[in-house]
């Protein structure tokens, strides 16, 4: 190795996601191409090779704790550790890796690896929007921030789904060698060097569990039925037979927000799944209850830091992009 290069060490383990582990790799290794002296090496808990999530077997260069200072120590993520503790090898492989390197990144529920190591405690940091939850739950110390695409938290880095692992990669080029190496990197992946939004715009309509209270559930079930009907406050209260009041506590009690704020939200939900289906903007603006396209250009831009018109053109289905 020649003494300017930069050691990435990437921890993997029975279960890793693929592509937590290739996206980035791919990225240092063509920054690698421009100039820069990233060596990649993979290591596991104990040394052994490892099966991946797709069931392709991925050698190894050595155990976690024979690995020299990284400059950069990768966690990837996978489907196992949201659902079920991360065991101790791989814990004492993280603490011991993290501890002998410059930064510590994680992609997607590498989160959690990293959580259970103590690694975010008192930290800012993200994952997949979809176990986002869980992360905030199993470390309450920890500020998860479930629509960043990623994070850096001192010398803390965190990734959201599976993709996002390139967009930190990117990030961690450009820290290292400059906005023009890492462009270049982008465009020869034909990647986004920053992509706009963040993982709101990625997220399926209406997730999360339905509301305990009776009243609430009927407030989503008449909004979802007729978005464009009358669910102002007293609309609303009045179809409960309910004093608004009551209603309004309710929503503050059981869901932290206010009913206008929660109705946007369905109708914003909406908005989106019509405009996935070919809908322009301003008929999904009608249809999902806006009183004009501004008004829902105005959510957009709010939620996802993008137009409609940007959301549906980067989620068009492939049956209509071949049609065009």
């Amino acid at each position: 190795m020649s003494p300017g290069a930069h050691r990435v060490a990437i921890l993997v383990y029975d279960g890793v996601k693929l592509l937590d582990v290739a996206g980035p790799a791919e990225v240092f290794g063509e920054a690698n191409l421009l100039g820069a002296d990233y060596r990649i090496v993979l290591v596991s808990a104990t040394g052994a090779d490892v099966a991946s999530s797709v069931g392709m077997r991925m050698a190894v260069d050595g155990s976690a704790s024979a690995e020299p200072d990284p400059g950069t120590f990768l966690m990837p993520g996978g489907d196992l550790y949201p659902r079920t503790p991360v065991p101790r090898d791989l814990v004492e492989a993280t603490s011991g890796l993290a501890a002998r390197s410059g930064r510590v990144a994680s992609v997607c529920s590498g989160a959690f690896v990293l959580g259970a190591a103590g690694l975010l405690d008192g930290k800012r940091a993200t994952t997949h929007w979809r176990i986002a939850g869980e992360l905030a739950a199993r470390h309450p110390g920890t500020r998860v921030e479930p629509d960043a695409i990623y994070v850096r938290d001192g010398t803390t880095y965190t990734s959201a789904g599976v993709t996002a692992g390139i967009d930190l990669a990117l990030a961690l080029v450009e820290e290292d060698h400059g906005p023009d190496v890492s462009r270049e990197v982008a465009r020869s992946l034909v990647v986004y060097l920053q992509r706009a939004g963040g993982q709101s715009q990625f997220s399926a309509p209406l997730q999360g569990p339905p509301p305990r209270s009776p009243a609430l559930r009927e407030v989503v079930d008449l909004v979802t039925a007729d978005p464009a009907g009358d669910c102002s406050l007293a609309g609303l209260a009045r179809h409960l037979n309910i004093s608004t009041r009551h209603l309004t506590r309710l929503f503050r009690e059981e869901l932290g927000t206010t009913p206008a704020r929660y109705v946007e939200s369905i109708r914003f939900d909406i908005a989106k799944s019509l405009l996935d289906q070919g809908h322009t903007a301003t008929r999904a603006a009608s249809l999902a209850g806006f009183p004009s396209y501004e008004a829902l250009r105005r959510v957009f831009a709010r939620e996802l830091s993008i137009s409609p018109a940007a959301y549906q053109r980067r989620f068009a289905t492939a049956r209509r992009a071949s049609a065009t």
